[in-house]
Parts: C-alpha cells; sequence; structure tokens
C-alpha cells in the first residue's frame, strides 16, 4: 500500500483574469502585481509542507506562482519542478483571447450551461478529464518509480488512511485551514501547481469517479464551485499493488477544495 498527499493550486491573477477575459491554451500571460502578491501569499500558507514533487502546467502563469511558492517554502526551496503539458488549462477554442460573456452567450444560444458548454475548436469536459486520468498514471509511475512501495515512516496507520479514519481524525483535530490539514502520518507529498477549470474537472473526477469521500458538512455545490487564483484543494490518495504489479487506486480522501484563506490580507489591503 502506498500512500500520499495531493495539493493542488491554481495560478495566481493575470490580467486577463481581471479582465475577465479568456485564456485557455492559445493565450500564455503572466502574473499580474496582484497574481504575484497571491502567489508568494500561498507560497507563506504553505511553507512549511515537504513537499517531494512537484509537478506545474507549462503556462507561465502557472509556473510563476509554483516558483513562488518553492521560493518561500523552508523545505523546498530550489526544487527542480516537472512542467507538464497534461496540466494545462482546459482548450476553449474560438473563444480565447475573448471575453467570458462571448462564451456565455454561445452557451445559451446552444441551450447548455456554459460550464458544459465546447465552443469551436476547444475541448470538451471528457477530453480535459481524460488528460487528468494520464496525468495521474504519470504521476503514480513517478512517485512508486522514486519512493517504492515501502514507507517505514509513515507504515503506522496507512491502512486506515485508505479508509478515512486514522488521517481523518488527524484532520478532524487540527485548526480550521491548517495548511497541514491531511498530512498528519504521511510521508510523501505532491504539488500540482495547473488552472481553475482544469482544477474543477479533476475534483469532480476524484469524488464523482473515484468515489472520494467528502469533509464533513460540506456541500457537493462548495466542492465544485469556481476556483479563485491561487485556491488550494487537497485529497489523500492511497494505491495498492494489482497480481501484475501495476498499482491500482484504492481509496480517495478530500480535506478541502476551493481554499483561499491566505489571500484574506490582501483582499482586506484592496
Amino acid at each position: 500500500m502506498f500512500t500520499f498527499s495531493l495539493t493542488l493550486v491554481r495560478h495566481g491573477e493575470t490580467q486577463y483574469n481581471r479582465d475577465k477575459l479568456l485564456q485557455g491554451q492559445g493565450v500564455d500571460t503572466s502574473l499580474s502585481e496582484t497574481g504575484v502578491q497571491q502567489g508568494e501569499a500561498v507560497g507563506r500558507y504553505l511553507k512549511g509542507i515537504p513537499f517531494n514533487h512537484v509537478f506545474v502546467s507549462n503556462l507561465q502563469r502557472a509556473v510563476q506562482t509554483a516558483e513562488l511558492i518553492l521560493s518561500n517554502n523552508t523545505h523546498c526551496s530550489g526544487m527542480e519542478m516537472v512542467l507538464e503539458p497534461l496540466l494545462r488549462e482546459r482548450g476553449f477554442g474560438v473563444c480565447e483571447g475573448h471575453p467570458k460573456e462571448d462564451l456565455k452567450n454561445m452557451a445559451n444560444a446552444c441551450g447548455q450551461p456554459c460550464r458544459d458548454f465546447t465552443p469551436p475548436g476547444g475541448e470538451t469536459l471528457d477530453q480535459v478529464r481524460l488528460r487528468f486520468k494520464k496525468f495521474l498514471k504519470v504521476l503514480f509511475k513517478r512517485l512508486l518509480e522514486e519512493h517504492g512501495w515501502s514507507q517505514p515512516d509513515a507504515s503506522a496507520g496507512l491502512s486506515e488512511a485508505a479508509n478515512g479514519t486514522s488521517a481523518a481524525a488527524a484532520s478532524d483535530t487540527a485548526p480550521a485551514g491548517s495548511a497541514d490539514d491531511g498530512l498528519q502520518g504521511v510521508s510523501v507529498h505532491a504539488l500540482v501547481v495547473s488552472h481553475g477549470a482544469y482544477i474543477r474537472v479533476a475534483n469532480k473526477h476524484l469524488v464523482e469517479d473515484l468515489d472520494s469521500s467528502l469533509p464533513a458538512g460540506v456541500r457537493m455545490s462548495q466542492l465544485f464551485s469556481p476556483c479563485p487564483n491561487t485556491g488550494i484543494a487537497r485529497f489523500l490518495v492511497t494505491l495498492s499493488k494489482s497480481e501484475s504489479g501495476s498499482p491500482v487506486l484504492t481509496a480517495v480522501r478530500c480535506f478541502f477544495t476551493n481554499r483561499k484563506s491566505h489571500l484574506d490580507d490582501l483582499q482586506a489591503a484592496e
């Protein structure tokens, strides 16, 4: 059995975000001044988490955010990040570079919810989900190659963590909003920096398709609400070895999604 934490972070604000313009994959913009401040803030919030691996979308707004997170981290400053195209934002086709309102109008004209609508040349939600599933295979392979199936320092309680007891109890006693929620008893931690629409699809796959357990008292609508810039999600993932020796996902636990308490001071200043 192999258990690790998966922390997902959306990139900081860009000017396109501020102006409510779609970026997708074809518009590769850098962070705004506010986006840099957000990146610093989420970096300070996560500074004590000893990430073993960092996977980042190869679009520059995500890369800049990851660099800010790592530069603030007391355990992995200077760590080499893996730039992964599978983590790129959902492609919005002809709508990229245009106001989000244009996408809403096109969706309305077709009688579809905006989040489910695929503009010409864009990616369907199923295509984005497939990219995330491919990324999970890459992630599992990389972690197991580096760490193997044996985790001596985290062996106690791993089986309980898999069914949501030991790790959940540890998290339930942690202060609300603690940066290390869900990390107790686990020694391998993966950080992923990606994009809003992509992370929403990833969350839905982990919860709906992989039957992730949910935080107490949290409604499904809260889990799948739009992720704010530098919003954070965390899952605990447990793998088992199949008869052929390949990894099989056996349990997922969601501790939180869309967390943004690290931005409170920035918002107050505005």
